[in-house]
């Protein structure tokens, strides 16, 4: 067989592709796992949803190609969603471009902007994607530390003059995974400012906007004056509807940003099967706001629930206001690689080791929302069963 790429020789393996597999390998040999690892939502999206999915593909007209930039109603869909919910105008056809899901839209962007000897500004805790992408299009990290302390917010006045002269995209996201951090729109505000003083693209990735708790309400990014200027916002239906696995999402803003998105997403993919983009019109256009407030507050619930738990397994964390994650730190000191690989072996749980996402995250794990309530007690009842056997 040939080489591979070299570029594989600085891109590791993606961290929850090799959790999983370890996870395949325990189930093997019999041993059940709950998995509070990963952040996929266990509960079904609205049944309108799941109707106009059923109904649209049993249409004879809706197999072949959708196109490269979705199907108009998807892109209207989208465009009227940012409006009601942000008070924010979208041109369809120019500032919408639908995705295969977020996370292939913010490597695409890496691809789309980053050469050799360009910079991307990435937290030192975010969703490993940012940098990934980094390296795949084999540009620099220029890691922007971040940590409780300070809100999870990066000092972006301390970046070095020439780090900003060959830095091209500065990513944020809030409400954060994996800290589940919440800011207000001056946060925002003063992003597109730095972001238009110094020619860098903000693109804000917004994937839980809608998951927010305790009366919280996320802004987007786009809501900042002058943010058409320089950023692109990437939104999920994964998260905000329950339908993760259906892969459907959409980057929008500046318009010739997404046209170089769209030059790179043309060369790898065609577009989604059109009756996913009717489902997802559906989901924007006609899902109530009780219905993701009474989603949410099934998350609350499991979040207080564990939040209690936290001192009796060696964790600690703020109790967040959005995203599905606790973000939680080790107590012991030994480190939440560590803590997650006794945990797994010992209780059979599986938690996210905080340093999956970037140097500062060796000391915390992240424990998912995403199951269901039965099983989220079991794994606590198991967890707190290790710790006080194994003494911490």
């Amino acid at each position: 067989m040939p080489t591979p790429a070299a570029r594989l020789n600085n891109l590791p393996a993606y961290p929850f592709a090799v959790l999983g597999q370890r996870i395949i390998e325990m189930a093997r040999q019999g041993t059940d796992v709950i998995r509070l690892d990963i952040g996929s939502p266990d509960m079904p999206p609205p049944p309108a949803v799941i109707d106009a999915l059923d109904a649209n593909a049993h249409r004879d007209d809706v197999h072949g190609y959708a196109g490269y930039k979705g199907t108009p109603r998807f892109r209207q869909a989208v465009a009227g969603y940012y409006r009601r919910r942000f008070g924010v105008e979208l041109h369809p056809d120019r500032e919408v471009l639908p995705l295969l899901g977020s996370k292939e839209g913010i490597v695409n962007l890496a691809l789309a902007y980053l050469d050799h000897g360009d910079i991307a500004l990435v937290p030192t805790i975010s969703y490993p994607a940012y940098s990934m992408g980094t390296l795949m299009a084999g540009a620099e990290i220029y890691w922007l530390p971040v940590n409780a302390a300070g809100g999870y917010l990066p000092d972006l006045e301390s970046i070095p003059a020439d780090v900003l002269r060959r830095a091209k995209l500065l990513w944020l996201n809030y409400p954060n995974n994996p800290t589940g951090a919440t800011v207000d729109l001056d946060v925002y505000h003063r992003a597109v400012d730095f972001c238009a003083q110094h020619d860098i693209l903000l693109a804000s990735d917004n994937p839980y906007v809608d998951v927010t708790f305790d009366g919280y309400v996320a802004p987007s990014a786009l809501q900042a004056e002058g943010a058409r200027t320089c950023t692109v916002e990437f939104m999920s239906l994964s998260k905000s509807h329950n339908m993760a696995g259906w892969r459907l999402g959409a980057a929008v803003g500046n318009g010739e940003a997404l046209n170089s998105l769209l030059q790179v997403k043309s060369n790898f993919d065609s577009g989604h099967f059109q009756a996913v983009y009717e489902a997802g019109s559906v989901a924007l256009d006609d899902t109530p706001r009780d219905w993701i407030d009474a989603r949410n507050d099934i998350y609350r619930l499991r979040r207080d629930r564990i939040m209690t738990v936290l001192p009796q397994i060696g964790l600690e964390a703020a109790c967040p206001k959005g995203s599905l994650y606790i973000w939680a730190r080790v107590t012991d000191g030994q480190g939440g690689a560590n803590y997650c690989a006794r945990a797994l072996d010992g209780a059979h749980v599986s938690l996210a080791p905080g340093n999956i996402y970037g140097p500062d995250g060796d000391d915390y794990v992240r424990i998912s929302l995403g199951m269901g309530d039965a099983r989220i007690d079991e794994a606590l009842e198991r967890l707190k069963a290790w710790w006080a056997e194994t003494g911490g």
